[in-house]
């Protein structure tokens, strides 16, 4: 019963992604829906876009295997939406609006120019295949628990689907999928953990799955969690104040109203779900508490756990948001390889026609080496951090700064790229980590260190520009 709930609900997005999709004949709806997203449609986009594989699947699994610090995963992908909702958000739609800007790549041009447009492009490219990859590995992890289906077969059927619907028609299809989507997420674990909770034993049987005196059972329960929480926030908090694929979700806002009530609304809807995973990861253990991957946690308890016909809407709930996750992905991918690199570096004569196609071409293509990225990887949670990890780096210098100050240029900004990304890179080398186990790089996660970096080498290269003395 439950495949056959999960073949029919996906059958229902392909016929509406597909049917939304013949009104989209232009780049301007693809890309931006318009300009016309009011307050519903963004907020419904958004929060669906933020819970995906590793607000649900990876969470839970964090859950599992740490205990109550696995909300600050979705919870400081929270606060970073909060501060685009109030901050970033509204600054970059008015520039956004008044210069047609279709992706955040036009941004970058605007304010430094065509090298650091390009870099950015080519960096994310590969780091958004990651995410996308993560968000697919979700997919296949529930469809192998619920119909033995081997992992590379899911991550073909899953991305396939979403593949279709997005190529269809882009932000705009998105958008009116996704509020489907987001309505039978919300359902389905509304129902799923006070069920799953109370079959379990209720919070009693969750703690005596714990073994008493082991190292484990003093922080499990412990819901800030030291160091692995201000590593969340470093890693979460700056990446979703700057993903491209939010930002350009940003674009399609019909106001600036819009984006403070709809992003911010989605804000709080994040934090309020981020216990959600965690706490059904950490039933999980009731069940069995010696799984050798936590990221199957979620689709245990759902299949287990639950009666049949609960466990159906709530594995669509999971379903929903790993597709949603993964079209707003392909979303970043698509449009950046045709806006650009297409329009930009290759045929600048392109037209709006041919750009629509390249963009739905690229859709195609990022959805083929997101499903073989998949097939490769292990692990959500592994895939995820390679993307939000260069998201940070490459871009929090770029994009908040650059919005803030006209001070910074081209250098700055390609310098701060370079240095984040390198010292991200040297902190993740094996040999650095072993030797850093109780020195100075290992106070600090890795990610952390490349946002220092990036700023400081952009803070010299400014020092060093602004000391020249003034051509004669």
């Amino acid at each position: 019963m439950q495949l056959v709930v999960l073949i029919v609900y996906s059958i229902v997005l392909l016929a509406l992604g597909l049917w939304i999709g013949r009104r989209v004949e232009t780049t301007d709806t693809f890309f931006v829906a318009g300009r016309k997203l009011g307050p519903v449609l963004l907020f419904s986009t958004v929060l669906a876009a933020n819970i995906g594989a590793g607000s649900t699947v990876g969470a839970a699994g964090l859950g599992y295997s740490h205990g109550l610090r696995g909300f600050w995963w979705v919870g400081s992908a929270g606060i970073g939406t909060l501060l685009l909702a109030l901050w970033i958000g509204p600054r970059i739609w008015r520039l956004a609006r008044e210069h047609e800007f279709y992706t955040v790549g036009d941004f970058l041009e605007y304010r430094y120019g065509k090298e650091v447009r390009a870099t950015v492009a080519v960096l994310l490219w590969f780091g958004t295949l990651a995410i996308l990859a993560g968000q697919l590995i979700a997919l296949a992890w529930v469809l192998n628990v619920v119909a033995d289906v081997p992992k590379p077969l899911g991550c073909l059927i899953g991305g396939g689907v979403m593949t279709i619907y997005f190529a269809a028609g882009g932000l705009l299809t998105s958008a009116w999928v996704n509020l489907v989507q987001l309505v039978v997420l919300v359902v389905g674990f509304a129902i799923a953990l006070p069920w799953a909770l109370i079959n379990a034993g209720g919070w009693a049987a969750v703690a005596a799955a714990i073994p008493a005196g082991t190292p484990l059972a003093e922080t499990y329960f412990d819901f800030w969690g030291g160091s692995s929480s201000w590593a969340y926030l470093a890693l979460l908090v700056p990446a979703f104040m700057v993903s491209p694929g939010l930002l350009q979700k940003v674009y399609g806002a019909r106001d600036e109203r819009t984006i403070r009530l709809a992003v911010g609304a989605s804000a709080f809807a994040l934090m309020a779900f981020a216990a959600v995973p965690p706490v059904l990861g950490m039933i999980a253990r009731v069940y069995d508490p010696s799984l050798a991957n936590g990221e199957l946690a979620l689709p245990l308890v759902l299949t287990v756990g639950l009666p049949v016909a609960v466990g159906s809407i709530a594995l669509a709930a999971v379903f929903s948001a790993e597709m949603s996750s993964a079209d707003a992905i392909l979303f970043m991918l698509a449009t950046s390889l045709s806006k650009d690199l297409y329009k930009r570096f290759i045929r600048p004569d392109a037209d709006d026609g041919q750009v629509l196609k390249i963009a739905r071409l690229a859709s195609v293509a990022g959805g083929a080496l997101g499903v073989a990225l998949a097939i490769v990887l292990p692990s959500v949670i592994g895939s995820l951090s390679v993307f939000y990890s260069l998201l940070g780096v490459s871009l929090f210098v770029p994009v908040v700064i650059g919005l803030q100050s006209r001070r910074i240029g081209t250098a700055e900004a390609l310098a701060a790229i370079a240095g984040g990304v390198a010292m991200l890179i040297a902190t993740r080398l094996a040999p650095w980590r072993e030797w850093s186990g109780a020195g100075w790089v290992g106070s600090l996660s890795p990610n952390t260190w490349g946002l220092i970096a990036s700023v400081l080498v952009c803070a010299v290269v400014w020092i060093l520009r602004s000391s020249r003395p003034a051509k004669t």
